[in-house]
């Protein structure tokens, strides 16, 4: 069994080179996988052991280091290995909006605990934003919350420029904004309170942290919550979900989807098919042979999406 950690936190970094050497080294020793974003504003990532104790170290190294005390962490389990490599990156932004101004070290909205967000998002005066991509939202989401249908989060101020609220809104309506683990909350929280929202509240921990603590039965999740890595998809009990992942295009897709005669595994499915070139299929078709021939040797040959959106 693995065990999985997601993890982040604004913070304000001034040597982002010095934490990637020290978490490269240590990581790599501790025999962690997965990948860790750092820049000057924070920290993100998700790693993975298939030890407990390991995981443990590598949690308590991390918090070691300058202004990364108290980590906001989630945890889940897979029965198969969800990386097959470390990653220690340096990014302008651990999540990308695309305006390095915004900074939820300075501004945010208020976190609302899992077990009070039931109560605020059942409020008729309560306006329920998801944050996260169209390809996430399609596969499960709050009860009548609003999908911008973003392709990227950097897609999300310009949709929330195009909605033109009105004062009335920004000043009386309580904005509620829920994304996988919190992250984008931050920094979509933070646009929202510059751009003059009064009542801006977010899910902390996010999706995970609300699967963790609400009961199924009292839950106002509808299907499954996408996750960027092998696993594809979870349960409300954090267990493995039912989507698998075009390799193509990277959207989550079920097996009556891959009935479909635009479905060729590794290489395209109905949603992309129509936009990659014969060439980009040939590619596709060569990688998904290296994969074929990897699994026969009892090998991995390509791992899970390098983009974190806790």
């Amino acid at each position: 069994m693995y065990e999985i950690v997601a993890l982040y936190k604004f913070t304000n970094i001034d040597e982002p080179l010095n934490f990637q050497k020290i978490l490269k080294k240590r990581l790599s020793q501790l025999k962690i996988y997965g990948t860790i974003l750092i820049s000057n504003e924070g920290i993100n990532g998700t790693i993975s052991s298939d030890s407990k104790e390991n995981l443990s170290l590598a949690l308590s190294l991390i918090e070691s280091l300058k202004g990364l005390r108290k980590l906001d962490l989630k945890f889940s389990h897979s029965i198969k290995k969800p990386f097959i490599r470390l990653k220690v990156k340096l990014k302008k932004e651990i999540v990308t909006i695309g305006d390095i101004s915004i900074n939820p070290n300075e501004i945010v909205g208020k976190h609302i605990e899992p077990k009070d967000w039931n109560k605020l998002i059942n409020d008729k005066d309560t306006i329920i934003i998801d944050t996260r991509n169209q390809y996430e939202c399609s596969i499960g989401t709050f009860k009548n919350s609003i999908n911008p249908k973003t392709e990227k989060f950097s897609d999300f101020p310009g949709w929330l420029e195009d909605q033109s609220f009105s004062n009335e809104v920004k000043e009386n309506k309580k904005i509620a904004m829920f994304c996988t683990g919190g992250i984008r909350c931050e920094k979509a929280s933070s646009l929202m309170k510059r751009e003059g929202f009064k009542n801006v509240f977010q899910l902390k921990g996010g999706i995970l942290k609300y699967f963790e603590n609400v009961p199924e039965n009292e839950s106002l999740w509808r299907g499954e919550c996408f996750v960027f890595d092998d696993r594809v998809s979870l349960n409300h009990d954090l267990s493995e979900g039912t989507y698998d992942m075009c390799h193509g295009c990277r959207m989550p897709i079920t097996e009556n989807e891959k009935k479909s005669d635009h479905y060729i595994k590794g290489v395209s499915c109905s949603s992309c098919f129509d936009k990659t070139s014969d060439k980009q299929k040939a590619r596709y078709s060569s990688r998904q042979k290296q994969v074929e021939i990897a699994k026969k040797r009892n090998k991995r040959h390509i791992g899970p999406n390098d983009e974190i959106y806790n």
